[in-house]
């Protein structure tokens, strides 16, 4: 438990085998990511329940993220599977054009109503920005272009705009029946892509809701229009997701380290966590050891405060997917090394008792040499405000809710344990956070505690009590 920073890894068939998820857990896999543009809802639900038994033999409890697709906004296919684009060549997009019958000329579309998003003198990026295309005229359904920037373009790749601007919504047909999956299986996490504002979280939250699924909503920042209102969209979530694919295809790829940064800064001061994604180690799908500059991109997301980093194809088709949780782990705790304290809401007004306590608990043990801090929680709030906080201290999730230990488990410098204080005389509760985290090798005589739970067991929202107790002496060091 030496890594404070979480690692979410995208199951797949480099996956599948029970032994390479036994490794992958032992590498230090915290959350697993299922990625619903991809494969069946039998072929997720197989891992979901492999990811959960292979985990249990551990005495580990995953969360799992469930990751929609969202819309596809793609162009269709060509007679030969690719065309050569040149520079200066004109070039069309045609909602009118069959989705098989694209050629040198031009393209179909997934998106028919790509030509009511754009205007000439737009531009329209394709294949993650690698085919750059100026709009000249709209007619219809037909969007006639000049290629800025050619190469090789092969079938179904996506369309983005260049600064953003479709209006395809962020939720489809097919993601609304992935939702419903999702509260199936218990995911702890969704992740709705394309968000563009507050809304699209609050419905995705709903839609949850109602088909019987707790768990929270992941945010995937991955439009320009959503930077507007982004602190909107973060305050509707429970966690963001810096999805650095899209995202720097819209904004330009220069701009993406600035805003990165922004985007990680705003959610701590939300009380959010973030997650900071794509091709994080993305040499790694078919080498054995990441290059210099995707350790320094890691490194980086660890010094600007990330929750977690995420890997994509890297675990989920790649050639070394348990190397590649290795790598992660090890480029993580050395950059944690070099993190420094935050004086992060020294300042602020607090609006809850429980927030008080967390933000208290914090000060103190980043400045009374204290070993592990536990918290007692029944919905996860508590440790969230407390891993807000920069500190080299392990904060211990004590819950007896299995949902909340999962939930928990992406926040960064958290630790859950299994902890069920409700049928414990009060008086002898303190003992018994010790003796567990004693247990777990986790501190030993001498060493100092920081406690915070409820005078009300089991309540949630109740946390109104900070005790700090020495191993091996049953006083208390500190009043409540």
């Amino acid at each position: 438990m030496t890594r404070r920073t979480k690692i979410v890894a995208t199951l797949g068939p480099a996956t599948d085998s029970p032994a390479v998820m036994d490794a992958i857990i032992a590498a230090g896999v915290d959350v697993v990511r299922l990625n619903l543009s991809h494969d069946t809802h039998e072929r997720h639900r197989e891992r979901v329940r492999l990811v959960r038994e292979r985990a249990l033999t551990t005495g580990q409890e995953l969360a799992i993220l469930i990751d929609l697709q969202g819309p596809k906004i793609r162009i269709g296919r060509f007679h030969d599977g690719a065309v050569e684009l040149a520079n200066g060549a004109a070039f069309a997009i045609d909602s009118d054009c069959l989705l098989a019958d694209g050629d040198g000329t031009q393209v179909g579309t997934t998106y028919p109503e790509l030509a009511q998003d754009v205007r000439p003198g737009d531009v329209l990026l394709l294949d993650d920005g690698a085919i750059e295309l100026l709009v000249e005229s709209v007619t219809g359904g037909r969007i006639a272009c000049t290629v800025v920037s050619g190469g090789t373009l092969s079938n179904a790749k996506g369309i983005n705009k260049k600064g953003g601007g479709l209006s395809a919504p962020a939720l489809t047909d097919k993601d609304k029946a992935d939702i419903r999956f999702a509260a199936e299986i218990g995911a702890d996490y969704l992740a709705v892509s394309f968000v563009r504002s507050a809304e699209d979280v609050n419905l995705a939250r709903e839609l949850l809701r109602a088909a019987g699924g707790r768990g929270g909503i992941v945010a995937k920042i991955e439009r320009a229009e959503a930077l507007n209102c982004v602190d909107e969209i973060i305050q509707a979530s429970d966690v963001i997701m810096v999805a650095r694919g899209d995202l720097g295809v819209e904004i330009g790829d220069a701009k993406l380290p600035a805003v990165q940064k922004r985007l990680i800064k705003r959610a701590r001061d939300l009380n959010r966590a973030a997650i900071t994604a794509t091709q994080m180690m993305q040499s790694m799908i078919d080498h054995a050891i990441p290059t210099r500059a995707e350790v320094f991109d890691v490194a980086n997301a660890v010094l600007d405060g990330t929750d977690a980093v995420m890997l994509s194809a890297e675990s989920s088709v790649g050639r070394f997917p348990v190397q590649v949780v290795e790598a992660l782990d090890r480029v993580c705790v050395e950059a944690e090394l070099h993190v420094t304290r935050s004086g992060h809401r020294l300042d602020s007004v607090f609006g809850r008792v429980d927030e008080a306590i967390a933000m208290a608990a914090m000060y103190t043990a980043n400045h009374l040499g204290v070993k592990a801090i536990a918290a007692l929680t029944e919905t996860g709030a508590t440790v969230k405000w407390m891993s807000r906080i920069s500190s080299g201290i392990p904060i211990y999730a004590m819950s007896g809710s299995t949902e909340t230990r999962r939930r928990a488990r992406i926040f960064r410098g958290v630790y859950p344990l299994s902890f069920d204080e409700a049928c414990q005389d009060v008086n002898l509760v303190n003992q018994a956070v010790i003796e567990e985290l004693k247990r777990h090798g986790t501190v030993c005589d001498g060493d100092l505690v920081i406690i915070t739970k409820g005078d009300r067991c089991g309540v949630e929202g109740q946390t109104n009590i900070m005790k700090i107790m020495r191993v091996g002496e049953h006083q208390v060091v500190e009043r409540d």
